[in-house]
């Protein structure tokens, strides 16, 4: 039998691989605009931003460039017909699919159905332990200086060391099958608290099992 101690012990690694899950999830911080680098602008004499005669904004990257967008303009452009030929794709509209997706159409319905269910699941395994470590924190934790229990913290360091692999590789087999080992694991440390807590011949437990049995139900079935 195990008192507070024991518990102690487990809810710190499963707030530990709770921190690690959440800073695993979150969004990554927006890249900044980049700057441009060897663009300059050439005014027509008014103060602001340079305007040309028709009022949009002329940018030329060398000393060269104005005479090389004159004889673009000057250049008979090309038809319809031969831009299908010479395979240009620059005159697709932007929601018109490009032939490689003709080719492949369920590639990237595929990969998109695939990392929803690996968010779905990593979202699912952050609610279940945020959940258990906050039943365990107010309800179970007073309870056990009268009742101790047999726990088994080496299920919530186990836990931890995986949700740690999980944060050093974000994507591939192997994060797929790190995740698949966490849910199983998270799993199993629920079901033996409940069972340990229906060996206890008290009534104080029962709240307490039936907020377990909830936070597993959910765990399932989402």
């Amino acid at each position: 039998m195990a008192g507070p101690a024991a518990l102690l012990v487990s809810i710190r690694h499963q707030a530990g691989a709770l921190r690690t899950l959440q800073a695993a999830t979150a969004p990554h911080p927006p890249c900044s605009t980049p700057h441009p680098s060897h663009t300059q602008t050439f005014s027509t004499g008014k103060s602001g931003p340079a305007w040309h005669s028709l009022g949009e904004e002329i940018e030329l990257s060398e000393p060269g460039g104005a005479q090389e967008l004159e004889e673009e303009r000057k250049a008979p452009q090309k038809s319809p017909k031969e831009g299908e030929e010479s395979g240009d794709l620059s005159r697709l509209s932007p929601g018109e699919p490009r032939p490689e997706r003709l080719a492949r159409p369920g590639l990237a319905r595929h990969e998109t159905l695939r990392e929803t269910a690996l968010r779905s699941k990593m979202s699912r395994l952050v609610e279940a332990t945020s959940r258990l470590v906050q039943v365990e924190e107010t309800l179970l934790l007073p309870l056990l200086q009268q009742h101790p229990l047999p726990l088994h913290p080496k299920d919530s360091i186990e836990f931890r060391n995986i949700c740690s692999r999980m944060a050093l590789q974000r994507e591939g087999q192997q994060f797929e099958r790190d995740l698949h080992e966490a849910h199983q694991c998270l799993k199993a440390i629920i079901e033996k608290l409940i069972c340990s807590l229906a060996v206890v011949p008290s009534d104080s437990y029962i709240p307490i099992r039936s907020a377990l049995r909830q936070i597993l139900q959910n765990f399932l079935a989402m």
